[in-house]
């Protein structure tokens, strides 16, 4: 049996045609409309025409806040022409076959309790660093999804404890995803906004740019100080990081050091967060997103 499996991005849409143990047999992507729903149902559908009579159902990963009992999507995230719509049964008008919709985050974490990093743990947290943070909490061997689906929305954690009325709020979200570390870099070396992606940011620390290399400390020290909130909160057997920046050896030795920092120089003691890479990386979503809908269905997960 073959599923579609889809990872709703904000620039691309990923898509795999898979077998239940989540080998990929195809794999392919598309741009992201960023206009209108209606463009975008039309890639959705061209993707089923094209595996129609192989699939026994199609799972996506989105952005946003999702309600995935109901087929709901209560915000978009990015893409604001999937907020407060019925994603499941508007594409499945033109696509007869069984549909499951979950966040994008929580999809990563289903994939690395499935078969990757969060394998035989009961209580772990996936941290997914994009564009800004994502996140995905498995509490007593089970994913947390909240009251109203927004568990781990960490990107609009608050991370001024002294705001005052009036100022700007900083949000984990902005200064703690990949975009956050680049635009620390451009502030350092005074470039110009946006003219920085993480793989140079790595590139220039792994050369031993001092001022990049402080940038960089100073992001994973900021980092460690929100996982070590995360270990008060939930007390994770693992904190696992993803996206695109965490391939980077770099990044692990910078959070570990800075984790070492926090243990020795807090007055309180907690156990040290293990951290790790997760294993799937950007092939998570699909991963995830593929379990869910297993479970979703009478099909069983192995």
């Amino acid at each position: 049996m073959k599923y579609l499996v889809i990872d709703v991005g904000g620039s691309a849409i990923k898509y795999a045609l898979m077998d239940k143990q989540a080998v990929t047999l195809e794999k392919g992507q598309v741009p992201t409309p960023p206009d209108s729903f209606a463009e975008f149902s039309a890639e959705i559908i061209h993707l089923y025409k094209k595996y129609q009579d192989q699939i026994a159902g199609i799972a996506f990963s989105l952005p946003g806040v999702i309600d995935s009992e109901q087929g709901y999507s209560m915000t978009g995230g990015s893409l604001t022409y999937n907020d407060k719509r019925n994603i499941v049964a508007d594409i499945q008008q033109h696509c007869p076959v069984p549909i499951t919709i979950e966040n994008d985050a929580k999809c990563a974490a289903l994939a690395e309790a499935w078969k990757g990093s969060l394998v035989g743990c009961q209580n772990g947290v996936v941290v997914v660093l994009g564009t800004a943070v994502g996140g995905g909490i498995f509490l007593n061997g089970q994913l947390y999804k909240g009251s109203h689906f927004a568990a781990g929305e960490l990107s609009f954690l608050l991370t001024d404890s002294w705001h005052a009325k009036g100022e700007p709020y900083h949000y984990w979200g902005h200064d703690g995803g990949s975009r956050g570390l680049c635009r620390a870099v451009e502030h350092i070396k005074r470039l110009p906004p946006k003219s920085v992606n993480g793989q140079q940011v790595f590139e220039w620390a792994n050369e031993g740019d001092e001022d990049v290399c402080e940038a960089l400390d100073a992001y994973t020290y900021r980092l460690a100080m929100q996982f070590f909130n995360l270990q008060s909160l939930f007390d994770p057997d693992v904190i696992a990081v993803g996206g695109g920046i965490s391939a980077q050896p770099l990044l692990l030795q910078y959070i570990e050091q800075n984790l070492v920092y926090l243990e020795q120089h807090l007055p309180m003691h907690l156990t040290i967060p293990k951290v790790v890479r997760c294993h799937f990386m950007n092939d998570a979503n699909l991963v995830g997103a593929l379990h869910h809908h297993l479970q979703m269905t009478e099909t069983p997960v192995p």
